[in-house]
């Protein structure tokens, strides 16, 4: 097992623990789950796309015979090799830009959000694995930052990290981050892995993550991405 492939494997059941899905299927070459997310009910993680592009034409088949809205997430360290793959396969490619990202949580930078906001997080345990949750609020109660870390053994997974239109640009984000990343720690984790969004990664680079691979979003002729 090669180390991408490893580590999209852990990403993939940190972030199924931090959205709460039933255990992945692997069906060679790619973890298949029944994700029931906004956009999309079913997702396949493509396992080797960075050394077999060829594999892409197989997934690109399954993903054409489900019966409902399926994607294929495709970490891979040839982007623009991989959607071409993918397009000559029949699909579409609705993100091109998007980033797998790594980081020991054991350093993590702290931020404490200013006045007039405040933090607060809570651990949620399951059988197996359990989530952390990060939520700052203003003083009217408003919810200024929020987000998620998935966490599996000592990774932990952050998932839908989002700032409010009318609290950003105050480093919510960035305190949002560092007390998922406190918690998880205190939890056992000790790797943070994310994939981040073209409008993330300057917020999560600033904070010490470092890209690993490229990440593409695929599916099928008529689906659109979730606004």
């Amino acid at each position: 097992m090669s180390n991408l492939r490893d580590l999209i494997v852990r990403w993939q059941r940190g972030w199924g623990a931090a959205r709460s899905l039933p255990v992945a299927e692997d069906v060679g070459g790619a973890l298949r789950v029944r994700s029931m997310q906004p956009g999309r009910d079913i997702e396949y993680v493509a396992l080797d796309a960075g050394e077999d592009l060829a594999s892409l034409t197989r997934l690109a088949e399954l993903v054409a015979g489900e019966d409902s809205v399926t994607w294929l997430t495709v970490p891979t360290t040839d982007p623009a090799r991989a959607a071409s793959a993918l397009t000559a396969a029949g699909l579409i490619v609705l993100k091109h830009s998007e980033l797998l990202m790594t980081a020991d949580l054991r350093g993590h930078p702290q931020n404490l959000p200013a006045a007039p906001y405040r933090l607060m997080t809570q651990v949620d345990s399951h059988r197996d694995d359990s989530v952390v949750r990060a939520t700052v609020r203003h003083e009217s109660g408003e919810v200024g930052a929020r987000g998620t870390m998935g966490l599996a053994g000592t990774d932990a997974v952050a998932d839908r990290i989002e700032t409010m239109p009318a609290h950003r640009r105050m480093g919510l984000a960035s305190a949002v981050m560092g007390a998922l990343a406190r918690s998880a720690v205190e939890e056992g984790a000790e790797r943070g892995m994310l994939i981040a969004s073209e409008d993330g990664q300057r917020l999560y680079m600033t904070l010490g993550w470092q890209p690993v691979a490229g990440v593409l979003i695929a599916t099928t002729p008529g689906n659109t991405y979730p606004s």
